[in-house]
């Protein structure tokens, strides 16, 4: 079975340019590195090690950073125990339709406004902290902002980075470093890291696009490798991570308040972003590998496999751009950026609406009664004012009639 299996995977048709073998591409030990499968096989421990340090990173530097930053947490008032809606809440729906909410009245002898306000209060327990969101902004900018110089100082002497005929130039016989080696090594195993948690992550509004980004990225990784696309695979990461690091770091100040130097990080990511992945990656990168490369060799299957994984990458570029462009928009026209588009799914107006009054509300009645005395304060003043007014319009007009 894994004979017929490695016979049918590793057909030269589905790797190598028509009239090349595997023979014709093998290396002798003083030629370099030659990219195999096999090494790929270390990504998957190296994806639970990344874990791992995340775990300690965390907990060690992230969380005291924050609260050194000021990051500071929402007070949420948390749900009463109510079993049979909690039971609904985890099993069927965070949010029931109404004839839903009727029948849990009548099952739990609440009203249903109580009910909805329990399941608000439910969501709003559930949604991630600043602080979680804090940290792992701030695991992701090390690793990308690490990622990227490491990145950009082994390939600043290359000739394929200025040149990009260069990344055919001899192809597929073309030795790979122990720096480019290391870079695919450590970049497969942090994005599959990313996709074995990402259940565990704070889940934003592209959460299904998240995915299939990881997903594409992994396939990409390892396809471009064991084919070895490796020159072509370098400027693919290396133009992700020039921005990626820029908008981690923007995401940690404003989670920790620091509104001015947020949204100068926030102009200097846009444009970037706008930069790399809307001019520089399909007019340099996906032209090289669309058009360049045909240079070279005859399409065979490795060709258009390649080029739809760089386009699939290129659609969720676009679908971000417009996420983008939505908060440069409100960025200039009111002044600031107010939320992430990407962030978690449900709206922070969730916890800024008025609760019913009910038991357990504490923080919502003291709110209330707050904007009572105050509106009654302001309503007293108005008294006093038009009394003062009354007796004086009274003295001015008895003169007169005397």
């Amino acid at each position: 079975m894994e004979a017929l299996l490695n016979e049918w995977l590793w057909q030269e048709e589905y790797w190598l340019p028509p009239g090349i073998s595997w023979q014709d591409i093998e290396m002798k030990e003083d030629e370099g590195r030659f990219p195999l499968p096999r090494d790929l096989i270390y990504t998957l421990p190296l994806a639970f090690i990344f874990i791992a340090l995340r775990y300690v990173f965390e907990r060690l530097i992230a969380v005291p950073l924050s609260k050194h930053l000021g990051v500071k947490d929402r007070i949420r008032i948390r749900a009463a125990s109510v079993p049979k809606l909690e039971t609904f809440y985890k099993q069927k729906s965070r949010q029931p339709s109404q004839i839903e909410v009727v029948s849990l009245g009548k099952q739990c002898g609440i009203s249903q406004r109580n009910i909805q306000t329990w399941f608000r209060h439910r969501r709003n327990q559930d949604r991630p902290s600043n602080t979680k969101k804090f940290c792992e902004a701030s695991w992701r900018f090390v690793f990308y902002l690490i990622s990227f110089t490491a990145g950009l100082g082994s390939l600043i002497n290359t000739p394929w980075l200025w040149d990009h005929r260069e990344c055919w130039r001899g192809y597929p016989k073309q030795p790979v470093a122990e720096a480019h080696y290391w870079y695919y090594i450590l970049e497969m195993g942090f994005y599959s890291s990313l996709l074995l948690s990402v259940s565990v992550d704070v889940k934003r509004k592209d959460f299904k696009e998240q995915v299939i980004h990881h997903i594409a990225t992994i396939f990409l990784i390892g396809f471009s490798y064991c084919a070895n696309y490796v020159r072509v695979g370098t400027l693919v990461m290396l133009v992700h991570d020039s921005s990626d690091f820029l908008l981690e770091s923007a995401k940690m100040l404003h989670y920790a308040g620091w509104t001015r130097t947020c949204d100068s990080l926030f102009v200097i990511f846009s444009l970037v972003f706008l930069v790399t992945r809307l001019l520089v990656f399909p007019g340099r990168v996906v032209h090289t590998t669309l058009v360049v490369s045909l240079e070279f060799f005859q399409p065979f299957f490795g060709y258009y496999f390649l080029n739809g994984l760089l386009l699939v990458l290129q659609a969720l570029h676009i679908f971000w751009a417009y996420l983008i462009l939505r908060m440069v928009y409100k960025f200039v026209f009111l002044g600031k950026v107010e939320r992430d588009e990407r962030s978690d799914e449900e709206s922070e107006v969730d916890d800024e609406e008025e609760e019913p009054e009910g038991e357990g509300d504490e923080c919502s009645w003291e709110q209330r009664k707050g904007t009572i005395n105050s509106k009654l304060a302001s309503l007293a003043n108005n008294c006093v004012l038009n009394n003062l007014t009354n007796q004086r319009s009274i003295n001015s007009r008895l003169p007169k009639a005397r």
